[in-house]
């Protein structure tokens, strides 16, 4: 037998062996490789972290000082601008945070206050306007609603079912200890990653020299690049549309003399995170906040809400997020129902960035196989 057919019945042997241990040991495995993941979560968390920042942090390189000669001042360049990212980035999230959860908060309160009037208004208009019928108006009249046992039972209800979520004291803080552990070391992760990014590029394009055939290490690097060209583009498109929609919905409220326009443009610009969808949340949200002061303007803001998710869906998204990843809006549209249909949020927010690399590669690779034939 010659030295290549060994070579291939060996291999052969090796996968077939590899497989029927896996299947037999299916259970072991998958707890292995759970253990592993649940140990590599601050490290995977800190990477995520690192590429969101570097997006940040290449920006903020190409401002410092870009032209100057100081040795000094170069080798401060990476250490300050990674200081300038997360600062720049926990102002963002402070901000947010300072500016939406009050006004959330309040909007709840003024929720829980304002439906027994509402409901109680509802009926008595029911009860003039259902004369003809006189089986339903003396049902209306004998309705008697006792709103503030209501909303206690319903609280008591929620209370419930966040009892057997937070049953344990010590469950809960070791939990948010565990979590706190896990950002703040997947924080330093990141730090050491942006750091010397250069470097470990540097060491994975060796290690890929060494042990791959030059063309496959070629289709990796291209792959790679695609992929990262798409997410950071995904990225920083995206932000572009929430703050563009959050704007004009504040924008459009205040001229409407709309209450709550402020808060609620930045409530819908944060939800618009969400591809297409997102704003919807955001405006449910805002029409429960103007109902309370004013059911009126909570119909023209709705309305006006429908326009302006029209303009945001057909030429606002695919035209800044679309466009920036190279993905047409039917597709980009396909990606977040599919996407948000198997994975929820996630699968949202992950799927128009991975539909786009695959149409990219796909296009590419088809243009590359009809060159060939031509």
């Amino acid at each position: 037998m010659e030295t290549n057919q060994m070579k291939k019945y060996c291999m052969i042997g090796v996968i077939a062996t590899v497989v029927c241990l896996f299947v037999m040991n299916v259970k072991a495995v998958i707890a292995a490789g759970t253990a592993v993941f649940s140990a590599a979560a601050p490290l995977l968390l800190g990477i995520v972290i690192a590429y969101i920042l570097n997006i940040l942090l290449k920006k903020i390189e190409c401002f410092y000082f870009p032209k100057t000669k100081n040795p000094k001042v170069i080798a401060s360049r990476r250490p300050v601008s990674i200081v300038l990212a997360f600062v720049a980035l926990a102002v963002i999230v402070t901000l947010l945070i300072n500016l939406v959860v009050p006004e959330l908060v309040s909007t709840i309160r003024l929720i829980a206050e304002e439906i027994p009037p509402a409901a109680e208004a509802v009926r008595l208009w029911a009860i003039e306007h259902s004369g003809e019928i006189p089986a339903i108006q003396e049902s209306l009249q004998n309705l008697n609603i006792d709103w503030e046992a209501t909303i206690r039972k319903a609280l008591e209800v929620l209370a419930a079912g966040a009892g057997g979520i937070f049953s344990s004291v010590v469950t809960v803080i070791g939990s948010l200890f565990g979590t706190v552990a896990q950002f703040v070391i997947g924080t330093i992760f990141a730090i050491y990653v942006l750091s010397s990014k250069e470097k470990l590029a540097e060491q994975a394009d060796n290690l890929m020299k060494a042990y791959m055939k030059p063309r496959t290490r070629e289709k990796i690097l291209y792959v790679a690049g695609t992929v990262h060209e798409t997410f950071s583009s995904f990225i920083v498109g995206q932000c572009m549309e929430a703050v563009i929609i959050g704007s004009l919905c504040a924008v459009g409220m205040l001229v409407l003399k709309m209450p709550y326009a402020v808060m609620t443009g930045t409530v819908v610009g944060v939800t618009a995170l969400i591809p297409v969808v997102g704003a919807y949340i955001g405006a449910v949200v805002g029409a429960f906040m103007v109902f309370t002061v004013n059911p009126l303007q909570a119909v023209i803001f709705i309305v006006f809400l429908l326009i302006l998710q029209q303009l945001e869906g057909n030429l606002i998204y695919p035209k800044v997020v679309g466009s920036s990843i190279g993905l047409p809006g039917m597709w980009v549209l396909a990606a977040v129902t599919v996407g948000g249909g198997v994975f929820g949020i996630g699968g949202m927010l992950l799927g128009v960035p991975l539909a786009a690399s695959a149409y990219k590669l796909l296009e590419a690779d088809v243009q590359m196989r009809i060159s060939k034939k031509k």
